[in-house]
């Protein structure tokens, strides 16, 4: 099977992840349902699982927007991961699993929304259309969520067989690297609040010309005070 070097960025996007084998078909997201600096140990052995099962990356995702899209950016990076194998609970503010589910089944809408999911805040502005669609067309989705770290274990060794073998009703094997170049890119529009995001592109070039030149006043500001100090 073919396995070819992940983009020389790889992985673009920092965040709360172990990096295992370039090599690997699979990646492990587990679900974080609490405060980052509180992560319980049943969530890091889920993480660790993964990471000694011989997953690629291995590690959690919390939010459903900038942590999807951090999860993104890294993963099409590398087109030898052809699995996600999503595990750990549900998060009751973000259903973040619901989300991932939604997207890989139903993609996103215009406004970059993930379609058919009750989470709150399914936006995904940070990164194009064309990653979104990507990730969606590399990745089959291993759903493991409520599973035991035993089940995450089988999942990845399962992805690794050169022959099909049934895991929880999927048929998985390595298939080798998705047939087109990796993608490199980072998330280019930092959103602290997803909800009050612009309506479309129009909004969003206003949105960037009114924060350019709140720059501009501030850096003219800093020059003032400058010359003040100097005189």
């Amino acid at each position: 099977m073919l396995k070819v070097p992940p983009h020389p960025d790889y992985p673009p996007e920092e965040g709360r992840f172990l990096r295992g084998n370039d090599y690997s078909p699979a990646a492990v997201a587990i679900v974080l349902n609490t405060e980052a600096e509180n992560i319980p140990k049943e969530i890091e052995r889920l993480v660790r699982a993964g990471i000694e099962s011989g997953a690629a990356l291995s590690g959690t995702v919390q939010t459903e927007n900038i942590g999807f899209e951090k999860l993104f950016c890294d993963i099409v990076a590398n087109t030898n991961i052809r699995y996600l194998v999503l595990g750990g609970p549900e998060s009751a503010g973000h259903l973040t699993g619901e989300a991932m589910k939604a997207l890989f089944k139903n993609g996103v809408d215009q406004r970059h929304r993930i379609i058919g999911t009750e989470s709150p805040h399914p936006s995904l502005y940070n990164i194009p259309l064309e990653f979104i669609e990507w990730f969606r067309k590399q990745l089959t989705l291993v759903d493991c969520q409520f599973q035991t770290d035993d089940v995450i274990r089988q999942a990845v060794w399962s992805c690794y067989q050169e022959v099909p073998v049934e895991f929880l009703g999927y048929s998985l094997y390595d298939s080798g690297a998705y047939p087109d170049p990796p993608l490199s890119g980072r998330i280019t529009w930092r959103v602290t609040q997803p909800w009050v995001e612009p309506l479309d592109e129009k909004e969003r070039v206003a949105n960037q010309k009114v924060l350019d030149l709140i720059e501009r006043l501030k850096a003219k500001s800093k020059e003032r005070r400058r010359d003040q100090r100097e005189t």
